[in-house]
Formats: structure tokens, sequence, C-alpha cells
């Protein structure tokens, strides 16, 4: 027991805490955050000590388009069929002697047939509360760049241009 309390310890990872510094930039978008991280990495700035904190969440949901029956149909058919191939796949490796791949293809049928039957099922039930097909994102509103205080004024000359690339730390 001692030594797996003693492994455990040595092994476990850091709790994850907001990361403190001086913000060096805040941005609109995700993307121009990364690409400031990435000018600042080809500056050979010690990228490692860098934090991109998203501030604000705010749960984005896209509508993609409208569910039908035909729709509900294809998507369980689709997702019964990955779990009817997993199954058929899993009992060829507990029992490979008596299979063939006309079984794990069968399981596969199956798994579609049941999934689409399923999906059509729950879609009649739900259709009226929810007659549309989205993606759900979680997305920040602003995304700032910390770094520790005795680097963010090198990282701020970098990103606005007054400090070359070359120049390199205490130029």
């Amino acid at each position: 027991m001692s030594e797996r309390a003693n492994g455990a310890r040595r092994g476990s990872a850091r709790l994850p805490s907001i990361p403190r510094g001086e913000t060096v930039a805040i941005f609109d978008g995700y993307q121009e955050a990364q690409d400031a991280v990435a000018r600042l990495a080809r500056a050979e700035f010690p990228v490692k000590e860098l934090s991109i904190l998203g501030s604000d969440l705010r749960s984005v949901e896209q509508v993609t388009g409208v569910m039908s029956y035909g729709r509900a149909a294809l998507a369980g058919a689709l997702s019964g069929l990955w779990v009817g191939l997993f199954f058929g796949l899993l009992f060829v490796l507990l029992s490979p002697s008596t299979t063939t791949p006309l079984f794990i293809g069968s399981a596969a049928l199956i798994g579609a047939g049941f999934g689409l039957f399923f999906n059509i099922a729950v879609f009649s039930v739900t259709r009226r509360r929810r007659g549309y097909t989205s993606v759900m994102q979680v997305v920040a509103t602003t995304y700032t760049i910390v770094v520790s205080p005795e680097l963010a004024n090198r990282a701020r000359n970098l990103l606005d241009g007054t400090e070359h690339p070359a120049a390199g730390p205490g130029a």
C-alpha cells in the first residue's frame, strides 16, 4: 500500500489552475491568439511560458438542418452499424474458430437495423420538441495571452514589431 501511495504522489498530474502572469495581448478570436503564439515561437520565444486564456464563455448552438424521418433513420443506422461491427469483431476475438467474415457482416447489419428502428422511435416521440439538427460549441468572447512578468515586455515587443526576432533576449 505504501508503494502505491508513493507512486501515485510521484506520477500525479498537477491540478488545473488559472495561469498567473501579465497580459501580453488580447484577441477577439482564438485563431488570432494562436497566430500570435506562432509568431512568438518563430522568434524563438520560450512558448512553454505562455498561456491562452478564454474569457466569458458562451454556448453556441449552430442549427445545421431540419430533422426528418429519413435523416433520423440514416443516423440511427450508421451508429448501429458501428456498434454491430464492434460487437462482431469482439466476438471474433473471443471465439475465432467459430466465426467468419460473414458473421461480422451480419452483426453489423443487425446493429444497423436496431439503430435505425430505435432512432426512428425516439424521433417519433421527440419530433415536436426538437425538429432540427445542430452542433453545440463552447466559445470564448476574448482570448488573452498571459506570460510571466519577466518575459512580458519581450513578448509584447516581439508581437508589436519593436524587437526584431533575431535580437533575442537582452538585446
